[in-house]
């Protein structure tokens, strides 16, 4: 009578209704005392000095591109390290088609591609904190 899809919107509907319930609860019992210190810029237990609107050098973005690009990657090694006998010969009594080294070099060609990006950030100067 119910789809997959059903059990998935009610699941959703439900966990919606849990956090609007208790977002209000919250709301019900917190205190509710403001002042002015409680409103002040906090940022690692510094008092703020200055303007907010100062420029950053552009190294400290490309810094954060650069490990984006490297931590990224572990989101995809570690899985196909994990699967990595059953994507090259497949399991018996698990229903898949294992991929052989088709598998493999996959990953050659993803590995190859962040050699390359780690070249390219090498020689633009990327990896020099100084």
């Amino acid at each position: 009578m119910y789809t997959d899809y059903d059990w998935v919107a009610l699941f959703l509907v439900a966990g919606l209704i849990f956090v609007v319930f208790a977002l209000f609860l919250a709301y019900l019992v917190r205190p509710s005392r403001p002042n002015l210190s409680k409103l002040a810029t906090y940022e690692c237990g510094e008092p703020p000095v200055g303007q907010a609107w100062i420029r950053f050098n552009v190294r400290y973005y490309v810094i954060a591109l650069v490990f984006l690009l490297f931590d990224v990657d572990l989101v995809f090694l570690y899985p196909w390290a994990v699967a990595y006998r059953l994507l090259l010969r497949g399991e018996p009594g698990i229903p898949f088609q294992p991929l052989g080294f088709a598998a493999f070099g996959e990953m050659l060609f993803f590995l190859l591609f962040l050699v390359v990006g780690w070249i390219y950030a090498w020689k633009k100067g990327a990896l020099e904190w100084v």
